[in-house]
């Protein structure tokens, strides 16, 4: 048997390319939204629409979310991607409607450390995008645990608002994502790992 030669050098990363147009049919899945069944007794809306540079909505992007559990912990149940229709699951993913609109069904997290504040972390995948977007959405009815957050308050204070879901009639929360120009929200870039 001949020898497999071996690759010589470092490992390089693939280079990625502009997301779409698949993604808006292949990503989601159904049950995407539903993180908690809707008559879970916390039950919370968690929406926004996702606009553009020019202050368009984008009518085909996708929008995914992780957070704890009301106490602040992870969640594992079932599996993200598995809905029982009775647990929380603490991840979704749905497509934005044709206005650019996303909806879930969610719980307000708890915060994972005392000088933290509860936050949603949220993904958007949209066109034009090489890469997918992260960024956190915090609550506006939790000030005193805003004010004392290390990551927000690294935020310069004139952009903060960006990150901050605003709490709406329906008792849910809502929270615009700006992909760039006036208000754009602030995203976060994650530094690879060597191996």
């Amino acid at each position: 048997m001949p020898d497999t030669p071996s690759p010589q050098g470092p490992f390089l990363q693939t280079p990625s390319q502009t997301v779409g147009p698949f993604f808006g049919y292949a990503l989601p899945y159904p049950g995407g939204p539903d993180v908690a069944p809707p008559w879970h007794p916390d039950a919370v809306r968690f929406h926004g629409t996702v606009y553009d540079g020019a202050g368009d909505p984008v009518p085909d992007a996708v929008v995914e979310i992780w957070h704890a559990d009301a106490a602040g912990r992870p969640i594992a149940v079932r599996g993200s991607l598995e809905r029982d229709g009775h647990g929380v699951t603490g991840f979704g993913r749905t497509a934005v409607d044709r206005d650019g609109h996303y909806a879930f069904t969610t719980i307000k997290p708890g915060a994972a450390r005392p000088d933290a504040a509860p936050h949603v972390l949220v993904t958007v995948f949209a066109r034009g995008l090489t890469h997918h977007l992260f960024t956190r959405a915090y609550f506006a009815d939790e000030d005193e645990r805003n004010a004392r957050d290390p990551f927000l308050a690294s935020v310069d204070a004139s952009r903060r608002g960006t990150l901050i879901a605003e709490a709406d009639a329906s008792g849910g929360y809502r929270f615009d994502i700006r992909l760039q120009g006036d208000g754009e929200t602030v995203f976060l870039q994650f530094e690879g790992v060597a191996r």
